[in-house]
């Protein structure tokens, strides 16, 4: 992709996703813009242009916060090559960012091994993809279960298949089976059923946008697992990178747009056919209609505890902030 325009169309049609990717895709996307025309005037409008494209994931705006005020002091005959530079910061940044991420949350998992009987793995649960393919590398959500089994702690990760775009079935399930990591696809509404039999250790899930009161925001069915995990004393856990928390949201619910996506991604699925072909279907009657919210918000009080690079918050205001206190 060599143009702003090629950016956008990713980003909007969801060929990069996840919200740290989404932020370096942007990144550069500005870095695109400034070797075109490094003017305020262009700067402002390729900001425009990105920003429009997903309205809940918080990365973007961060990201395209970022280089706008990175560059915004630099002459414009240097700002092309700074703005490629930056961006590669950015990317770099995220991969340790998640990699701290894994080391804070391996210490919860190590935690609940230690009760386990021997040979007797961790289940977790996940939803959607909040794995390197949705980051840098590592991910939010995956890095812990990665950092496990690097340290040959047995853990076992239930794949939530993620309707309707199915990124549970089709990327984290890939995931976890190029690392090695045993797994189980299920369908999204079995997890509350694994919860009752006591099948499930853990929950951990990534995040688009997370308030500054801890409400977290994410792929739509996160906040029907987070109800089944704390009616059965399971901890959910969300994988937060800092530029995902939004300091100027209190109420998630009520303040954070949720973005409302095409009813083909309901009415039809994509899948490879018994010959090898990758096909569309449609699931659905032609004459009924689909709603397609992308997004839901899993309130605070539901959460047990946010992972950041920093350490583990509790998800309140104060928690975060006794992490990050430069935001006090």
């Amino acid at each position: 992709i060599d143009t702003v325009a090629g950016i956008a169309t990713a980003i909007r049609d969801m060929w990069v996703r996840g919200a740290p990717l989404i932020g370096v895709t942007a990144a550069y996307g500005v870095a695109i813009q400034m070797t075109n025309d490094p003017s305020d005037e262009a700067l402002d409008a390729v900001w425009e242009t990105l920003h429009e494209t997903r309205p809940t994931a918080i990365n973007l705006r961060w990201a395209l916060d970022e280089m706008r005020a990175f560059l915004l002091p630099i002459p414009l005959e240097q700002r092309a090559e700074a703005a490629f530079r930056r961006a590669g910061e950015i990317a770099d940044e995220d991969v340790g960012l998640n990699r701290n991420i894994g080391v804070n949350g391996l210490a919860i998992i190590k935690e609940i091994a230690a009760g386990k009987k021997p040979g007797e793995p961790v289940n977790i649960l996940t939803h959607c993809n909040a794995g390197w393919l949705a980051t840098v590398d590592y991910g939010t959500a995956t890095a812990p279960i990665y950092l496990a089994v690097e340290e040959g702690i047995s853990v076992h990760v239930y794949v939530d298949e993620t309707r309707p775009r199915n990124q549970g079935a089709q990327l984290t399930a890939w995931e976890m089976a190029g690392h090695g990591v045993p797994h189980t696809l299920i369908v999204d509404n079995a997890g509350g059923h694994l919860m009752q039999r006591g099948e499930i250790d853990m929950v951990i899930v990534g995040t688009d946008r997370t308030t500054a009161n801890g409400d977290v925001c994410n792929k739509i069915g996160t906040y029907l697992k987070a109800l089944a995990a704390h009616d059965n004393g399971v901890p959910f856990y969300v994988g937060l990178p800092s530029p995902t928390i939004d300091w100027t949201v209190g109420d998630g619910l009520k303040e954070i747009p949720i973005e409302q996506r095409s009813s083909d991604e309901v009415s039809f699925v994509w899948g490879k056919t018994a010959y090898g072909e990758i096909a569309q279907v449609r699931v659905s009657p032609e004459a009924t209609g689909a709603a397609n919210p992308a997004f839901d918000v899993t309130p605070a009080r539901l959460v047990t505890g946010l992972i950041t690079e920093r350490g583990i918050a509790k998800a309140s205001r104060e928690g975060l902030k006794a992490l990050f206190p430069e935001r006090s």
